[in-house]
């Protein structure tokens, strides 16, 4: 593979544009649907190196593609670039230190997790130029994953049935392929309506909306004992009818999400929460509006591209850190539980298989995590979702953990968002961006690959073709 080389000095040529970058997508910090600004820097810099960028891809404004080349193989490169709410945070301190009240952060670091992709497209175009290698590279850039499943509306509308096969990462204290599945989700807003009243005076004429969402989630809880042990659900009260207890709540709302490990245990437990919702309307003499969100597929893990995905990400290795990057991760280190650190060692080791035991005890006391968890093809689950699970189910897709932060740092903390401004989180993101950029060519190099990949899928899919979970009519919607 004497193109290793080559990509990673690419790469590293351009690594302040690219830290740059993803500093600026840090500090915009925009959430599901509108990350205008966000999309706007990654789609400039594909059109600053030649790649034709096609906008408001799949019908989300927000979506983009940057494409170069012809022909076949198509190879799709994910990334995305949203924040989350509530998760302002300083950049590179040791202790909570929010730059605005309750304002956005990158908590999930989507701000290195689509600048590595960039980085990597960029890189093989400019190999495929200089080596007259054929195909075609596609970035795409995929807005409101977190609580949006924007990937899935852009699925929806067919933006992934033109590729052959689909790459990408996400950030991590941990480093190594994503072979477990997720789970698929349903997110659904309930709103009651009901009649107001002097609570003092009158409140036999008052019908409470707030009654019926406390209800309804009384008979939820209820409901956790008679649904699939690996089933989620949770909720959120996003109305609670106005902060005056001398009033009958005329309106009140609540967001539900519910998880299962298929679709099909989805939408059963979604109709038990429908009926459990009118069965509080009807209890409280109120009205039920009923308003579909989102929703996303569970992943499938496709082993063929998996193995090579490790393959580089193993010769690509760890970043190394210098004194002062240490001294800082020593201090962070102090700020994150044992338990957090547990827990990310738990998940190294279901990834990790029968070689598990490679994960010694030692590891619970080490600041960053220093191996590539062995690769081994797994029918276990993560018990989180992800929209990349419906690119899965259309094209054979891998994706892996790149270390970026200290070891167990928690996703969607402030610790996170304060690690992603730092040179520890450049350092892995363009290591990732090296994986992915020696991935693609390598699969341009040996397309056979790709062939195998897409068996593979077809035998697990085993005759159940995809199925967009979000309904026609319903849009992508930014935060409420």
């Amino acid at each position: 593979m004497n193109f290793v080389q080559q990509i990673n000095d690419y790469i590293e040529a351009k690594r302040d544009t690219y830290i740059k970058i993803s500093d600026q997508i840090w500090d915009l910090a925009e959430t599901r649907f509108e990350e205008h600004q966000s999309a706007d820097v990654l789609c400039q810099a594909l059109e600053n190196e030649g790649f034709k960028v096609e906008r408001g891809v799949g019908g989300v404004e927000t979506a983009f593609t940057g494409t170069f080349g012809s022909g076949k193989p198509v190879i799709g490169i994910l990334g995305e670039f949203d924040a989350l709410s509530g998760m302002s945070q300083k950049a590179g301190s040791t202790t909570y230190e929010p730059l605005e009240e309750k304002g956005n952060g990158h908590g999930c670091g989507h701000n290195l997790l689509g600048t590595a992709p960039l980085a990597a497209v960029i890189a093989v175009k400019q190999y495929m130029e200089e080596n007259n290698v054929s195909g075609t590279i596609k970035y795409y850039g995929c807005p409101g994953e977190e609580g949006g499943s924007g990937k899935t509306f852009m699925a929806r509308e067919g933006a992934f049935d033109d590729i052959d096969c689909a790459l990408t990462w996400h950030p991590h204290s941990t480093s190594g392929i994503f072979t477990l599945s997720t789970l698929a989700n349903y997110q659904v807003y309930f709103t009651f309506k009901g009649v107001a009243a002097h609570a003092a005076n009158s409140p036999h004429l008052g019908r409470s909306a707030l009654d019926a969402v406390e209800l309804m989630n009384v008979g939820v809880n209820y409901l956790r004992e008679h649904i699939i042990p690996e089933a989620r659900v949770h909720y959120s009260i996003t109305n609670t009818g106005g902060f005056s207890p001398n009033v009958v709540q005329s309106e009140a709302q609540v967001l539900y999400l519910i998880r299962a490990p298929h679709m099909k245990d989805v939408r059963s437990i979604y109709e038990r929460v429908v009926n459990i919702a009118k069965g509080a309307a009807l209890m409280t003499e109120t009205k039920v509006e009923v308003t579909f969100d989102k929703a996303c597929s569970n992943y499938i893990p496709n082993n063929a591209l998996g193995q090579v995905l490790h393959n580089h990400l193993e010769n690509v290795g760890l970043a190394e850190y210098n004194e002062e990057e240490m001294s800082y991760a020593e201090e962070i280190r102090k700020q994150i539980s044992d338990d957090d650190v547990s827990n990310a060692l738990n998940e190294m080791k279901k990834v990790a298989g029968s070689k598990a035991n490679l994960i010694t005890r030692d590891f619970a006391t080490k600041t960053f995590n220093d191996l590539v968890v062995p690769y081994e093809e797994s029918n276990g689950i993560l018990f989180g979702s992800s929209d990349v699970g419906d690119v899965s189910w259309i094209v054979p897709t891998a994706q892996f953990f790149g270390e970026c932060f200290v070891l167990g740092t928690p996703l969607h903390s402030w610790q996170l968002v304060s690690q992603g401004r730092t040179s520890i989180a450049h350092k892995g993101m363009l290591q990732a961006g090296k994986v992915l950029a020696n991935t693609a060519l390598d699969l341009f190099l040996r397309p056979e690959v790709i062939e195998d990949a897409k068996c593979e899928l077809e035998e697990k899919l085993d005759g159940n073709p995809y199925e967009c979970p979000i309904p026609k009519g319903v849009e992508p919607s930014p935060l409420a």
